[in-house]
Parts: structure tokens; C-alpha cells; sequence
């Protein structure tokens, strides 16, 4: 069995609270490596699904550039939302076992139990998104980007990551269950396909265009394709990040304010 060095202290001092979030993301991560079935299915689903994309549908799509040029980028932020859902999961499983109760009675900050989960989250979705890419450039994505556009984009990606899994963990947190923290992430799973991530905007009809240039995912699949691409990132680049920070902060916050108030 696991065990956590979390001994109540008088005082919450910095030192000790590094010490807390430390021993949390320990807890995580030692716990993804142990869910097997979870774990592989979080690596291979979006190589499937790239491979689907690509092979099936790539043939009957018209992006204006090699089709697998085009929804890689899309396929990446996919694996970001599979990623966010799973989290979902694993922290209704923790509140719906009393694990969560239990955390609350310590002087532990609140944050420090979710970055747990946030951190195996993006640890997961860095080898799916690895795994992606590396497959991608097997199966012939022309990639041209330049050292800068390789370390922006995986910024990008991270900073994207980030944002959807602090939204999850605060949908994990208030959700009743696993079963219904799974339901409630399905809009996660969902928002990518009405934007640009999959076919340009232009093809779809006047209703659904509005609403995937509104998509915060559009402007992160532009940004993210241009860097990836070697190609200009124009003002999308700006919104892209602008909507990441801002999602990051709502769920940082929610995340945080549920936990301490959720019974």
C-alpha cells in the first residue's frame, strides 16, 4: 500500500507545502502506472484514431494541403481531451471513495491534491502526444518546423493540456460519481470536432461556421498547425494563448474553491 507523508503541521510553510504537493504527485503517478488497461488505452487510442483519420476519412476530405498535414494538429488536442477525461475519473473515484474526505481534514493546501492529478495527466498525455507525432512523421507528416516552432508548439500543447485538465479536475470534484464525471467530460471529447482541428471551417455550413470560429479550439489547432507547418500563426496565435490562460485560471480556481467546499 501507498502511504503519504502528510503529518499534520501547526504551520503551512512553504517548505512543507512542496513537501504535500510532492508526495500527491507521487500518489499519481505511481497510480497511473498500476492502471494498466487505462494507461495503454490513453497511449494507443490516439495512434488508432490518427491512423483512422488519416487512411479512412483522409481520402474524402479536401483540406487544401496533404490531409495528414492537417489533422495531426487536430488529432494532438483530441489526445489533450481523452486525457482531461480519464482525469475527471480518476478524482470522482478519489471523492467518491472518501480518499478526497480525508485529504480535506489535513492542512494541506487544496491545490496541492489536484496538481497531483493535473501532473499525471500532462505525463500521460506527453507520451500519447509523442507516441502521435512520432507515428505521424513515420506515416509522412511534413513537418517543417524550426527548432523555435518545435519548442512553441509543445508549449502550446502544454499550456492546452494544462487548461482542460483544471477543468476536468473541477468536473471530477462536484460530480457524483465516476460514471457521471465520464458524462460530464464529454463536451471535452466533443468541442474539437466543430472547429478547425479536422476540416477547415469554410466547408462547413453557415450555422456551424460561426460556431467553430466562436471555438476556443479553433484558434489553438490554427496556431499549433502553422508552428507545426512552418508557417505564419497570424493573430490566431494571440487568442490561441489567451484562451489556454484563461481556461487554466477558471479551472485553477473552481478546482480549488469546489474542493474546499464540497462535503
Amino acid at each position: 500500500m501507498t502511504t503519504l507523508d502528510l503529518t499534520p503541521r501547526t504551520a503551512q510553510s512553504p517548505t512543507g507545502s512542496l513537501g504535500d504537493t510532492a508526495a500527491l504527485v507521487g500518489r499519481c503517478l505511481r497510480r497511473s502506472t498500476r492502471q494498466l488497461d487505462t494507461l495503454l488505452l490513453a497511449v494507443m487510442l490516439p495512434v488508432m484514431l490518427l491512423l483512422m483519420f488519416v487512411y479512412v476519412f483522409g481520402g474524402a476530405l479536401d483540406a487544401g494541403m496533404e490531409y495528414i498535414d492537417f489533422v495531426v494538429p487536430g488529432i494532438v488536442l483530441l489526445t489533450a481531451g481523452y486525457g482531461a477525461a480519464t482525469t475527471a475519473v480518476d478524482v470522482a473515484t478519489d471523492v467518491t471513495a472518501g480518499i478526497m474526505d480525508r485529504f480535506r481534514s489535513m492542512p494541506i493546501r487544496a491545490t496541492g491534491v489536484m496538481t497531483g492529478h493535473v501532473v499525471a495527466s500532462m505525463a500521460r498525455n506527453a507520451v500519447s502526444t509523442a507516441l502521435v507525432v512520432g507515428i505521424a512523421l513515420l506515416i509522412g507528416f511534413d513537418a517543417h518546423a524550426s527548432l523555435l516552432g518545435w519548442v512553441a508548439a509543445i508549449g502550446l500543447i502544454a499550456l492546452y493540456v494544462a487548461a482542460l485538465t483544471w477543468i476536468a479536475v473541477a468536473i471530477g470534484v462536484v460530480a457524483s460519481g465516476p460514471e457521471a464525471a465520464s458524462g460530464f467530460t464529454f463536451a471535452i471529447l466533443f468541442i474539437p470536432y466543430v472547429s478547425s482541428a479536422f476540416v477547415p471551417v469554410e466547408s462547413m455550413p453557415s450555422a456551424l461556421e460561426h460556431v467553430a470560429h466562436g471555438n476556443p479550439v479553433t484558434p489553438v489547432a490554427d496556431t499549433l498547425r502553422a508552428l507545426l507547418l512552418g508557417t505564419p500563426a497570424g493573430s490566431s496565435a494571440g487568442a490561441a494563448i489567451a484562451w489556454c490562460v484563461g481556461l487554466l485560471l477558471v479551472g485553477w480556481v473552481a478546482a480549488g474553491l469546489l474542493f474546499r467546499r464540497q462535503r
